[in-house]
């Protein structure tokens, strides 16, 4: 008898299932990992995936290259231990259940109450489970699926909060506050209801080539005498600044324009091509070809008909910017006036270039860090008439409570609009403002334009700079240790860690961690009502021992600390739940928590910690298993979770959460574009 079974024919499939049949009676896959007991360790970190989508091919091929190093090294002698993991948080499975119950997140609290969204969230963040364990053992990848990390259990949160108390009370190797809370100009996203990192805003394909209406607004002198023209020229008195924006749905919250200190400005006299009434518009001398063709200067003013195409202009005066700073100008759209500074005055702005545009940029500091910047070092005020919707507010009578952006709205909605607008196709909001802006004399030029301009990661929904509160991990504190570190990590193509990543890390900017969101690890941050005392819990224990002094105190009913118990199968640490806890300050004070969740790459981060509950258990095998040997993932992961990693390890450790990492290529679709489980 043969020692090796015989084949008549090949039959893939079949000897596929045979071999997996063998594996799982004589348990291969567990026996390679303790028949090394006592042997070297490599340590290899799963990247946790998300149970709510289906898996791909190229699911299949990252976990390929994961499987023939943990494979090869189990060959070498080590122990290779692969804990599995899954990523339950965040987006995908938030707007995965909206779109199931047919809500928008303003809806929760309203149509649905969090604790039962969030129970949705639950059940359906394991969704296809069972498909991705199937596909697991098929591929014959290894991987320990019976004891996996779950980032929405209670002992994982836990770990997340006692890392997060160590970025806010200094216990961290550069002994400083590394958390904090700002007011700033952010990406957000609307359709996701939350703002968004700034790792997660250049994930590939986050910019996306769109033609947008354009306008050059004009905005109309004040003190005409502040901009002298040198001769009789002044028609009427009215003397325009042109600014162009590709985002006109920000005008009605202009503020102020800002020019360039040493760019010189040119007086030029003309015609609006809309009303054809004359005008002295104001722009960069050097873009005055771009707005003027130079042989209408030959052309006489006073010959000028409305119908003819080619309009004449005269040149005018020469201004530097320097001189025109001060001089005010009538609002643009007189919707509503700012309370908290001055407004719609000429300002410096270091940003300014005669690149494109006009060489004048118009300021909304709402919607951009530029314009906050340069209003809060001008003492300007600011207008805010767009909601955390996307929605222009009640104030903008004209667009009262409609989306600023066309991809809002579905094509049910684009029809409802286009029968209340009357017309036989739907306009956006940006082209009837323009078309507002022409019949009011106020338009010098009206364009489609074609720019790159960012989308949210997960809805694929335009996003908007929006001014938000959060709260934010310091990274920049680290930023040289960073950069020191990442030197010493093998990677492999080596010119994603010297290029892609390398360059991200020259770029760093402070961590946007706190979500607006309802499913996801809280911010366990309490903060008295006048803001001047706060606490950052760093345990269960600890949370119970707050409760107790609160309870004391008659902030809380006992009752409350029977649930604070993690033996009990109800006890969870997510909203409202947490929520619902009060807690008393050093004097006294009530406190309530901080109402965002964290980011969701945080929790991935977090993994070399959390899966092992560290630091509250399983010490000496977190010690064993850190940093990792291994990682690999597709390039994408480059400024999403391999950042993460390396960011959490740096500034808590000291460290690099991995020695060596695989860089892999994407999988494209038909189209071209990366693959991704909610396409």
């Amino acid at each position: 008898m043969s020692k090796y079974k015989e084949y008549k024919q090949l039959d893939l499939g079949a000897i596929g299932k045979e071999e997996l049949q063998r594996w799982d009676r004589e348990k291969t896959f567990e026996k390679s990992v303790t028949s090394r007991e006592g042997r070297p360790a490599f340590t290899f970190y799963e990247g946790p995936p998300s149970a709510n989508g289906l898996p791909g091919i190229h699911h299949v091929m990252a976990r390929a290259i994961k499987d023939i190093f943990c494979r090869y090294k189990t060959l070498k002698g080590f122990q290779v231990k692969r804990k599995g993991g899954w990523d339950t948080h965040g987006l995908p499975i938030e707007l995965s259940v909206e779109k199931t119950l047919g809500i928008r997140k303003d809806d929760i609290g309203k149509k649905i109450s969090i604790e039962d969204y969030n129970k949705a969230c639950r059940k359906e963040v394991m969704k296809y489970k069972d498909v991705w364990d199937d596909l697991t053992r098929k591929m014959g990848y290894w991987v320990d699926l019976g004891h996996p990390y779950i980032t929405f259990e209670n002992n994982y949160i836990e770990s997340c909060w006692n890392l997060l108390q160590k970025l806010y009370n200094g216990d961290n190797p550069f002994k400083q506050n590394l958390l904090y809370k700002g007011f700033t100009i952010q990406p957000y996203s609307p359709a996701a209801g939350t703002g968004l990192s700034s790792h997660e805003l250049n994930q590939p394909g986050t910019y996306k080539d769109v033609r947008d209406t354009t306008v050059v607004a004009m905005f109309r002198l004040k003190q005409v005498h502040h901009v002298p023209l040198g001769n009789d020229s002044d028609p009427n008195g009215e003397i325009y600044f042109l600014a162009w924006t590709t985002t006109p749905w920000t005008l009605p919250s202009n503020t102020a324009l800002a020019v360039g200190k040493h760019i010189i400005y040119l007086a030029i006299k003309t015609f609006n091509q809309y009303t054809h009434k004359p005008i002295v518009v104001i722009l960069a001398k050097d873009l005055v070809d771009k707005y003027f063709d130079p042989k209408n200067a030959e052309l006489k003013l006073e010959d000028y008909k409305a119908e003819d195409k080619n309009i004449p202009f005269e040149k005018l005066k020469e201004y530097k910017g320097e001189d025109l700073a001060g001089t005010l100008y009538h609002q643009l759209l007189p919707y509503v006036q700012p309370t908290d500074g001055t407004a719609f005055e000429i300002v410096l702005g270091d940003f300014v270039t005669t690149e494109d545009g006009t060489g004048i940029v118009h300021i909304a500091p709402s919607f951009g860090a530029d314009d906050f910047r340069t209003a809060k070092q001008n003492g300007l005020g600011s207008l805010t008439l767009v909601d955390k919707q996307g929605r222009f507010t009640s104030e903008v009578t004209d667009f009262a409570g409609e989306f600023v952006k066309e991809q809002y709205l579905n094509d049910e909605e684009k029809e409802v609009e286009r029968k209340k607008q009357g017309g036989e196709k739907y306009l956006s909001v940006d082209e009837r403002l323009s078309i507002k802006l022409k019949k009011e004399n106020k338009a010098f030029k009206v364009e489609r334009y074609e720019h790159s301009y960012p989308h949210c990661w997960r809805t694929d929904k335009p996003i908007l700079y929006y001014p938000l509160d959060s709260w934010f991990i310091k990274t920049t504190a680290a930023k040289d240790r960073l950069i020191e570190l990442n030197k010493t990590i093998n990677w492999k193509p080596e010119s994603t860690g010297t290029g892609r990543f390398g360059n991200w890390l020259e770029n760093l900017v402070d961590w946007n961690l706190s979500r607006s969101r309802y499913w996801g690890i809280p911010l366990p941050i309490w903060t008295s009502e006048d803001r001047t005392e706060q606490i950052c819990i760093g345990s269960i224990e600890e949370l119970k021992k707050e409760i107790a002094k609160s309870i004391a105190e008659g902030y809380m009913d006992p009752s409350h600390l029977e649930h604070v118990d993690a033996s009990k199968p109800d006890f969870d640490l997510h909203r409202p739940y947490v929520d619902n806890i009060i807690l008393v300050s050093a004097s006294g004070k009530k406190m309530l928590r901080e109402p965002d969740l964290i980011d969701v790459w945080f929790d991935s981060g977090a993994m070399p910690y959390a899966q092992w509950h560290y630091p509250f258990e399983n010490v000496d095998e977190f010690k064993k298993n850190y940093p990792a040997d291994f990682i690999a993932e597709g390039v994408d992961q480059t400024r999403g979770w391999f950042f993460t990693l390396h960011a959490i390890a740096v500034l808590l450790f000291d460290s690099v959460a991995f020695k060596n990492v695989v860089s892999n290529g994407l999988v494209l679709d038909k189209n071209g574009n990366k693959m991704s489980k909610r396409l």
